[in-house]
């Protein structure tokens, strides 16, 4: 099975080169790399060309690492998406201390700046999911993920509608919230991830954890691991642009 994890941080793990032999030997093709802030994009720019067609960076700022002067940072950011395949990780989050507004405005200019280079977004929507969805919506992007969802129902029909997917991550096999969204997800929309080093239940996710969110996604939809990693691929691959 070739499998792709879509969301990673690659840039947080103290030691790459191990980490990425277990992803290849656990039959992961390729790694979305995110970038979250201006040390976490340089990082994963980095990896992406000492892992040159296997680690594709995606840069962004984070809602968590967001400030009120961030231009600097667009700038680079903008100049680097030439060899990006997204922009992300970017979004809303609405369970921390950052002011809301600060935070709409970067994610808004962050949105701009995909649209202008024709790329797609990875997004995170923690408590936001709404906002997030009708700024996604009211930008014109075309192309999407929303990365692990965990939000109501009615937003996710519209986010499946739209065309845009949706991520499942470890957490499919114990959050309810999470295995809801996966389950009412149809498998053309879907994504794996592992949102590494992450921890689920105690234990640090890494790529080759993808491996899991397969078992978890198949055994949830009750459809076949073979079937389930052959469409998630494809996906990222239309999603992404990949050439594999």
């Amino acid at each position: 099975m070739r499998l792709i994890d879509t969301h990673a941080h690659l840039d947080e793990f103290t030691d790459i080169n191990p980490v990425v032999e277990r992803a290849k030997r656990s039959g992961v093709v390729a790694i979305i790399a995110v970038g979250a802030s201006p040390t976490s994009n340089e990082k994963t720019l980095s990896l992406s060309r000492s892992y040159r067609g296997y680690v594709f960076p995606a840069l962004g700022i984070h809602p968590w690492e967001v400030e009120s002067d961030v231009e600097a940072e667009i700038g680079v950011i903008e100049r680097e998406l030439d060899d990006c395949v997204a922009v992300g990780e970017i979004g809303l989050d609405y369970w921390i201390e950052k002011d809301r507004e600060v935070q709409r405005s970067v994610f808004k200019r962050l949105l701009e700046l995909a649209v202008e280079s024709d790329k797609p977004v990875s997004i995170h929507a923690r408590g936001a999911w709404e906002d997030v969805y009708r700024l996604v919506e009211g930008s014109g992007i075309k192309r999407g993920v929303f990365h692990w969802y965990s939000g109501p129902p009615e937003v996710l029909r519209s986010i499946v509608d739209d065309g845009y997917f949706v991520s499942a991550t470890p957490a499919t096999e114990y959050s309810k919230a999470h295995r809801e969204a996966i389950k009412n997800t149809p498998l053309n929309r879907i994504l794996l991830e592992t949102d590494s080093p992450v921890k689920y239940r105690g234990v640090e996710a890494e790529p080759a954890t993808v491996l899991k969110t397969l078992k978890f996604v198949a055994a949830l939809k009750d459809i076949a691991e073979e079937k389930v990693s052959e469409k998630t691929t494809e996906n990222a691959v239309e999603l992404f642009r990949l050439d594999l």
